[in-house]
Order: C-alpha cells, then sequence, then structure tokens
C-alpha cells in the first residue's frame, strides 16, 4: 500500500499531466497499429511525415524535462517506429524504394 501511494504521490503519477498526457499519445500509436492493415494507397505522406516529426521532437523534450519522462520517451518512440514504417510502405508503393538492382540491369 506504501508503494501505491507513493506512486499516486510522485512527480510521474496519475495526477500529473506527466502521467495522462503518455497515456493519451499512446492512441496514436494504436492507430498506426490498426492502420498497418490498410493498403498503403491509403497512407498520407504528410500527415505521416508530421507525426515523425512530432515524435521526434517530443522525444527529446521527454528526454530534456525534469524529472525525466520515460513513459513519453516510450510513448513517442513507438509512435515514430509506427509511422516511419508506414512511410516506408508510402515510399514503396510511389516507387520510391525500388530495388537496386532494377535500375542498375542494363537494358538489352
Amino acid at each position: 500500500m506504501a508503494s501505491f501511494r507513493a506512486f499516486l504521490n510522485s512527480p510521474m503519477g496519475p495526477k500529473t499531466t506527466h502521467f495522462w498526457g503518455p497515456v493519451a499519445n499512446w492512441g496514436f500509436v494504436a492507430a498506426g497499429l490498426v492502420d498497418m492493415q490498410k493498403p498503403p494507397e491509403q497512407i498520407s505522406a504528410n500527415m505521416t511525415g508530421a507525426m515523425c516529426v512530432y515524435s521526434g521532437l517530443f522525444m527529446r523534450f521527454a528526454w530534456m524535462v525534469q524529472p525525466r519522462n520515460y513513459l513519453l520517451l516510450a510513448c513517442h518512440a513507438s509512435n515514430e517506429t509506427v509511422q516511419l514504417y508506414q512511410f516506408s510502405r508510402w515510399a514503396k508503393s510511389q516507387g520510391y524504394l525500388g530495388k537496386k538492382g532494377e535500375e542498375a540491369s542494363p537494358q538489352q
């Protein structure tokens, strides 16, 4: 009971935005995971790129804020991973990530 009370009243506990901000941001990760089932033609490159920049910036913020917010860091690192994967799916569908062997092969 004492350890729960210590967590409840800690600077990173559920009485603070240091806790609820990251919890809410896990929704971005969940949405990205669900979107992996959709065809790559439906991926918005602009939105995916914006989410990559957003998560990259907030990873740095989570590391620099005192006390360090490891929950926020983990959330945005996960979102960055999901969004970069989505961006790679979009790039492949648009032909930006073709095989190098195809470009280098001589035409006969």
